[in-house]
């Protein structure tokens, strides 16, 4: 994407075993099913169908104490690209699709139940995460179908449309799916910087801003699934999309002692792109092999313009294009058996290439079409990697209640960067986690982890570029090595109030060669590997009814982390906090309330500041005061619903403060300050659900 916006805050991997399904009548039975001997916690549809969901993303919302994790398709792999929900079981078989996009696609009806448990019960990707949610669908043929449709408005009176849908035909083992949607995400905000010396206290310049987004990604998508079993299934699916975006900044800028200029920032990029996969599982030796396959190809062009003019003449500006190529291609290998030996064992390989070919060019402009380029560091590079990762699982319930999982991984990879930098390097780590999970019948589960991580290196930070809207330039960094993290976790929860739930989490990572930023020897803030650090964070997460107190069919939620990150700074060379999304507090809350056909209530939250450290400035990040949302919602009939949301609801400014330090942070200072403040004010969204078909939740086989 252009801009850093405000804010408050089937199977591609291994074939992964599902907790023991329940019989049909009990599950109706029960709202909350008794803990099974894997370990799991079941919410059947009956607990659901107070709150009217259209979609299975509606169902996955209303989970106590669940948070949708989406996972990170930029991940190169499968093994980090993965969120916290499978489905029957089974990984979804596509990475350029998120979760909540799969499971906004799926009618409410098709959920049978969901069952919440340990990540370790569905497989080695999942090892170490808490909560995994596995979504059981309904094996009933027949057609199903999805539209939304909406109307959002911004504060300059535009009205942004949107709608996607999707339809499902399902018939014994074999079913297919396509969607389509037109992602029309366009924004708005206003603001103005002021820019101060700090040591005089004198203004330097004043500038109003108004901003216009314009996003669109609109995309098709297509899904053959055919499932007999949990071994012997097959999946082919496909995506396209074309994402493009316009954004145009008009500034009125009033420097001190100078004549006043209106500047202009105009951004264009568009960025086609396609996935194709698929897999085929099959039994083997009392257990089952799988075969993985994925494509993914990504074309980009940006195009970004700063003109300075003064009376509609051109006194100056910049000029920026960058042509990008990315292909990811990798297939996975893998075998899984419950019972091996009284073990649950999985074991299996993964190999890729991956590539990114990527093409700079900025210029200075003046009067006269005055231009003239401007030689980067590294503005031409091509990189290459061929990865591969072998890794072995085992688990064991030891009793009714606890349950021990290990794993080791050995992860390689050989990088090659050309152009402007020559770095070729090969990359080994061993990866091993361990997690013993305990769950007792009296409702207690508590987990503890700890795990070995190697991040990824992202291929953009090996090249350099300018971002023309904060007057900086990012030197790209070949010899940039991943950081490694020692994770330990420990959880406990309980259930609260009947179906409500309180969880509390406490963790620690150890970091070693952490990455920052670093000062090159050409004078550039680029990326680069500081150091060792340290993080600590506790969280809390309380969802209950509260009909007990008198108040039917309300349901709250709140949601508190605390955390310390610690690092040396080498341009400073003093203990500071992690640069990026560290705020040392935030918290959430959410009241809603569902009664007949009615549902209404709001949101809040608020966090602390944030600050990224650059070479010569503290980017320092924080809400103007507490954001807010609010809904209301009408359900006329049993497929239809009608909501009208207001968000931003009081109007909330986010706020950079950035502090300058010439000629770098080693020095004294800060010498300059830029106080940004934007506002997109509050808007008003009206939606329509409507669900086709009829099929219904059946148990899945």
């Amino acid at each position: 994407m252009l801009r850093s916006r405000f804010c408050c805050s089937a199977g591609l991997a291994a074939i992964v075993i599902a907790s023991p399904a329940l019989a049909q009548n009990d599950v109706t039975e029960a709202v909350t099913a008794a803990p099974s001997t894997a370990g799991t916690t079941v919410y059947d549809s009956n607990f659901f169908a107070p709150y009217s969901p259209r979609t299975a993303l509606d169902v996955v919302l209303r989970v106590p104490g669940f948070q949708l994790e989406e996972g990170n398709s930029d991940i190169r792999g499968f093994a980090g690209a993965a969120g916290n929900v499978v489905f029957n079981g089974a990984r979804p078989s596509s990475k350029a699709e998120s979760l909540s996009t799969i499971l906004a696609r799926i009618p409410a009806s098709r959920v049978v139940r969901v069952e919440m448990g340990s990540g370790s019960l569905y497989g080695s990707e999942y090892a170490g995460k808490s909560q995994v949610l596995n979504v059981i669908l309904s094996a009933e043929g027949g057609f199903d179908g999805t539209v939304t449709a909406s109307l959002r408005t911004l504060y300059t009176g535009a009205v942004i449309p949107n709608m996607s849908g999707s339809a499902t035909w399902k018939r014994g083992g074999t079913s297919l799916n396509i969607a389509a949607g037109t992602a029309n995400d366009d924004a708005a905000d206003e603001g103005t910087d002021t820019i101060t010396d700090l040591e005089t206290g004198e203004l330097i310049e004043l500038r109003r801003k108004r901003n216009r987004y314009r996003p669109e990604n609109p995309f098709f998508s297509a899904a053959w699934s055919f499932e007999d079993a949990p071994n012997h299934s097959a999946h082919v699916n496909g995506r396209f999309s074309m994402f493009h975006e316009d954004f145009v900044q008009k500034n009125r800028v009033f420097p001190v002692g100078e004549p006043e200029r209106d500047d202009r920032l105009f951004q264009y990029a568009k960025a086609p792109a396609f996935e194709l996969g698929g897999d085929i599982t099959r039994p083997l030796g009392g257990g089952a092999i799988k075969l993985v396959g994925l494509l993914n190809r990504r074309n980009q062009e940006n195009l970004d313009t700063v003109l300075e003019q003064i009376d509609d003449v051109v006194v100056g500006g910049f000029e920026q294009g960058q042509e990008v190529q990315r292909g990811e291609t990798l297939g996975r290998l893998s075998w899984s058996n419950s019972n091996f030996h009284g073990l649950n064992f999985e074991m299996g390989a993964e190999a890729a290439f991956n590539t990114l070919d990527a093409d700079l060019s900025l210029f200075l402009l003046g009067a006269n079409d005055f231009r003239q380029r401007i030689d980067l560091p590294i503005d031409q590079a091509t990189v290459e990697e061929k990865r591969a990762e072998f890794y072995v699982k085992a688990g064991k319930q030891v009793s009714s209640a606890v349950r021990i999982d290990a794993g080791l991984n050995y992860e390689f990879s050989d990088l090659a960067v050309r152009g402007d930098a020559t770095a070729d390097r090969v990359l080994k780590f061993l990866k091993p986690t361990l997690t013993v999970d305990w769950k007792a019948k009296s409702g207690w589960h508590s987990q503890f982890s700890i795990r070995r991580t190697v991040a990824q290196l992202d291929f953009y930070d090996f090249i350099s570029s300018a971002q023309l809207s904060d007057d900086r330039i990012n030197g790209g960094n070949a010899d940039l090595q991943p950081q490694r993290t020692w994770e330990v976790r420990a959880t406990v929860d309980r259930p609260l109030f009947g179906s409500g739930l309180i969880k509390f989490d406490l963790g620690y990572d150890h970091i070693s060669m952490l990455q920052d930023r670093i000062l090159t020897e050409e004078g550039f803030d680029a990326p680069g590997n500081i150091g060792t650090g340290k993080r600590m964070f506790a969280h809390l997460s309380i969802d209950a009814p509260l009909d007990r107190f008198g108040l039917t069919g309300v349901r709250a939620k709140f949601d508190g982390t605390i955390q310390k990150t610690r690092v040396h700074d080498p341009i400073s060379d003093e203990e500071r906090d992690f640069s990026n999304y560290y705020p040392s507090w935030e918290w959430y809350v959410e009241v809603r309330r569902d009664i007949n056909k009615w549902a209404y209530g709001f949101e809040v939250s608020d966090r602390d500041k944030f600050t990224i450290f650059r070479t010569n400035e503290e980017d320092i990040n924080f809400n103007g005061g507490i954001f807010g949302n609010a809904f209301v919602e009408y359900r006329p009939d049993a497929k239809s619903t009608v909501t009208f949301n207001v968000n931003n609801l009081f109007s909330t400014k986010g706020i950079r403060d950035r502090q300058f330090t010439f000629p770098n942070r080693s020095f004294e200072g800060p010498d300059e300050r830029e106080y940004r403040e934007r506002n997109s004010h509050r808007q008003f969204r009206i939606t329509l659900k409507r669900n086709f078909g009829g099929g219904t939740a059946t148990p899945a086989n």
